[in-house]
């Protein structure tokens, strides 16, 4: 018998101060929405939110998607060294619990790239039975971060970071997230592996 599966509420937030002012068009918050239409094969539902590098408003923010029931919530800006970058201050001042693995593995693979990729801040927190996980600004470095890096022949390089979001949002007390496997494989281990949908 097949498994129903879970609907996914997901908060995505674009974190600019020249984007939500309308100087320039956001790429940010379409580039997540594609990425997670493809890699996840729940029915999802975005609260998307488009907002500037105000570090009390992004702290907000992230409390409120926390609070409507987003086990999940991305964050796209304002992890670099500027004066105005305050994204990993406003998401560690929400936390109940740092996750430093996923900014260490963002920094890897950037890294294959440009050596200002130690530059970058990005950090992942839980709070209550909510990820939240800051990434890059740039839409290809959001995919690869995500989805991490191939050869020619489609071996995997480089994991990348949404492999262990599944599991990790198993273990907090959130929905089952099921993979499409062909474009991002979660991995979890065989005792936490339900059996397919399909």
């Amino acid at each position: 018998m097949s498994q129903t599966l879970d609907a996914v509420r997901i908060g995505i937030v674009s974190i600019s101060d020249r984007a939500s002012s309308g100087t320039y068009e956001d790429k940010g918050l379409p580039a997540l929405r594609d990425w997670l239409s493809h890699a996840l094969q729940n029915p999802l539902e975005f609260d998307a939110r488009l907002i500037p590098d105000e570090q009390a408003l992004i702290s907000q923010t992230l409390v409120e998607l926390a609070a409507s029931g987003c086990h999940l919530v991305l964050t796209t800006g304002g992890t670099g060294p500027s004066k105005r970058d305050v994204t990993p201050e406003a998401t560690l001042a929400v936390a109940d619990k740092d996750m430093p693995g996923f900014g260490e593995q963002m920094r890897q693979i950037s890294l294959r790239f440009v050596p200002t990729a130690i530059l970058s801040r990005q950090v992942a927190v839980i709070r209550g039975e909510t990820l939240i996980i800051n990434l890059p600004g740039q839409p290809k470095s959001i995919t690869e971060t995500l989805g991490g890096l191939k050869d020619a022949q489609g071996q995997v390089l480089v994991d990348g970071i949404f492999a262990a979001v599944p599991y990790c949002i198993d273990l907090i007390g959130g929905p089952y997230l099921q993979t499409n496997d062909g474009f991002c494989k979660a991995f979890r281990p065989k005792s936490a592996i339900r059996p397919s949908s399909t």
